[in-house]
């Protein structure tokens, strides 16, 4: 007999309290707590798709999320990396338009659905939520520059040195000093924009060079300095 799916509840869920849901009222966690609905993802399984009308927000509560666009050959071009405590769908559901990606499942994960009249009814009585959402979305739209800035001046080698020193500070490293997350070289391909062969032969560079090392699908940062200079990052 198979083990119940317990759901998180929202007034014990950590992941909540490093997102903008933290400055909730506790009348209004026990009332998300109650309104939501809680999944769980298996790698591969899509959240929502690209083109889909919004219906709510999403908030991940362990797991690792890609969501992405697809091109007209095909090809992804990975937008965004989500992980636990992050919420996803807001932008489309506060502009009231189509999702403009799709999130895929890239490591098990447990979601929670949270409907749109809760979470309107959450912006309006809650001016702390409000100014956080507002925060959120001037930095996603300071991101989105910057990438567009990357893809457009910056050579494929700056742009994967770049990557990997983002996938370091977004999913920090594990007990073997690797970047905490299995993406595959694929996914990585899709994140700086070339193509996977690309980018097996650059991270062998890199490797020579001594910048990383490469533990079985894991990847470690061995010279931060390096990547950096690679990347031609200055403050």
């Amino acid at each position: 007999m198979k083990p119940q799916f317990e759901h998180p509840v929202c007034d014990e869920c950590r992941s909540r309290l490093g997102n903008v849901f933290c400055s909730l009222t506790a009348s209004q966690v026990n009332e998300m707590d109650s309104e939501k609905n809680c999944s769980i993802y298996k790698k591969g399984q899509i959240i929502f798709n690209e083109g889909n009308k919004p219906a709510g927000v999403y908030c991940v509560n362990k797991g690792k999320i890609k969501i992405y666009q697809t091109g007209e050959e095909g090809k992804e071009q990975i937008l965004r990396l989500v992980k636990e405590g992050d919420v996803l769908g807001y932008r489309s559901l506060i502009s009231g338009e189509a999702y403009s990606g799709t999130a895929a499942v890239m490591e098990d994960a447990t979601v929670c659905f949270i409907p749109k009249r809760t979470f309107f009814d959450f912006l309006h009585t809650n001016a702390d939520l409000s100014t956080q959402m507002m925060q959120l979305l001037s930095h996603d739209l300071k991101e989105a520059e910057s990438r567009l800035t990357g893809l457009a001046q910056k050579p494929v080698r700056e742009r994967m040195a770049e990557a990997l020193l983002m996938l370091l500070e977004f999913y920090g490293t594990d007990k073997e000093g690797a970047i905490n997350a299995v993406i595959s070289r694929e996914d990585i391909a899709n994140i700086v924009g070339t193509a996977t062969e690309t980018t097996i032969r650059i991270l062998s560079d890199f490797k020579s060079e001594k910048l990383i090392d490469l533990i079985g699908k894991k990847i470690k940062v061995n010279n931060h300095q390096g990547l950096v200079k690679t990347a031609h990052i200055y403050d």
